[in-house]
């Protein structure tokens, strides 16, 4: 018989477990982008469509798995998720064609992209008000300690024993998914709804839309598209803007795991924030922080300045992450939250397959790395816009 309540604590280490393996493997993949570039020959574009097929892949994982958690349950679909991303990392270490490549990383991107707003629901749903905000934004913290774990494995890994043996790594939280049928409950509130309503996928779809939640989703949607654009533009091609700048592989690897550092304060500053101050408050600050710290990155010239503007663009943009997966389950009731989480995520989904697929368009046309970084800081101005005139506090409101 399956346990069915967890302490926080331990639902906080088991979910976020399984989002620092996500982290993990979006890590080991920016890293992987320029060793491929080297073995394989790739061009600008070509290194632009892998980013940009595994959002393709995450925004199709949102939309499915966020609609199939609102019919069978937040736990399963996590452990589904974890499987495939890891499952498709292990098998990509042995192919040795772009197309192969690309179409698993359609296939883990899917896993990749519908285990987040899942994680983030279930907890959601298992914690009260007055912590539940502090307690997502801690578990998306767990995404700071998997990109760190994967910069670590580039960069001890991919020189000496090449990108196949990172992305075999990869394939180890498969093993995970154990722990999570055994050790880890199903919402209590999705319990609840599950066992007195029954509606259809295209009814939960329509909610999404209905009086009262319009507002709230053409907020999340411009806001998920503008932070997801902005994200995977930047990160995915971090390492590669190093080498562009002039710095070897191994030095863009060492310069990078440094920037990721600043994650973690990042996180636990929006997390001590957030009950405090409000969900408006934090998505504001830390974004109009990102727009600043991403205009002198890629303005700066000097190693000193572009490490301490690389730090400050990590500890701004993923403390915003953690208070947008705080703030979107919040906007729905039980009955349709997995399902517009899921699509306003699947929605940002279509930036991150812009982002990298702009800047290897306009690398290859000749465009200035500081020209590049400023549509990433329009886009994410035009997204606390839209929190300031579209979005409503959420801060300590009981889920619906």
């Amino acid at each position: 018989m399956e346990n069915t309540t967890v302490s926080k604590r331990k639902l906080l280490t088991i979910a976020g477990t399984g989002w620092m393996f996500d982290a993990m493997d979006v890590g080991i993949l920016s890293f992987i982008i320029v060793a491929l570039q080297k073995d394989w020959g790739l061009t600008p574009q070509q290194m632009g469509w892998i980013g940009s097929v595994n959002s393709i892949g995450m925004a199709v994982g949102a939309l499915v798995f966020g609609l199939l958690a609102d019919k069978i349950g937040r736990k399963h679909v996590f452990m589904i998720t974890i499987l495939l991303f890891s499952i498709g990392s292990g098998l990509s270490a042995f192919t040795t064609t772009l197309s192969l490549f690309l179409v698993l990383r359609f296939l883990i991107g899917m896993g990749l992209g519908g285990e987040l707003p899942v994680a983030s629901t279930l907890v959601s749903e298992s914690v009260a008000a007055h912590e539940r905000g502090r307690i997502v934004v801690l578990l998306e913290s767990f995404w700071a300690g998997g990109w760190l774990i994967g910069a670590l494995i580039s960069f001890f890994v991919i020189p000496s024993y090449g990108w196949e043996s990172a992305l075999l790594i990869s394939a180890v939280p498969a093993l995970y998914s154990l722990v999570l049928r055994f050790k880890l409950p199903d919402s209590p509130r999705f319990e609840k709804v599950k066992a007195v309503k029954k509606v259809s996928v295209l009814q939960n779809m329509r909610a999404v839309f209905a009086k009262g939640y319009t507002k709230r989703t053409v907020m999340l949607w411009i806001l998920w598209f503008c932070v997801v654009f902005s994200y995977y533009g930047m990160f995915l091609w971090l390492p590669s803007v190093m080498v562009m700048k002039g710095f070897s592989m191994i030095k863009s690897f060492e310069y990078v795991v440094i920037m990721t550092l600043a994650q973690l304060p990042g996180y636990f500053s929006a997390a001590w924030l957030i009950e405090r101050m409000g969900r408006k408050f934090v998505l504001v600050t830390y974004l109009l922080g990102t727009a600043l710290s991403a205009y002198f990155f890629g303005t700066a010239e000097s190693l000193t300045l572009l490490i301490v503007c690389g730090a400050l663009l990590s500890f701004f943009n993923l403390g915003a992450w953690g208070a947008l997966y705080a703030y979107t389950p919040e906007q729905y009731p039980t009955e349709i939250r997995s399902t517009g989480a899921g699509m306003a995520a699947s929605f940002g989904r279509i930036g991150g397959v812009l982002g990298p697929l702009l800047i290897g368009s306009l690398v290859t046309k000749g465009v200035a790395i500081p020209t590049i970084f400023m549509i990433f800081c329009i886009a994410i101005v035009v997204g606390v816009l839209s929190v300031i005139f579209l979005g409503e506090e959420t801060k300590q409101r009981q889920l619906a």
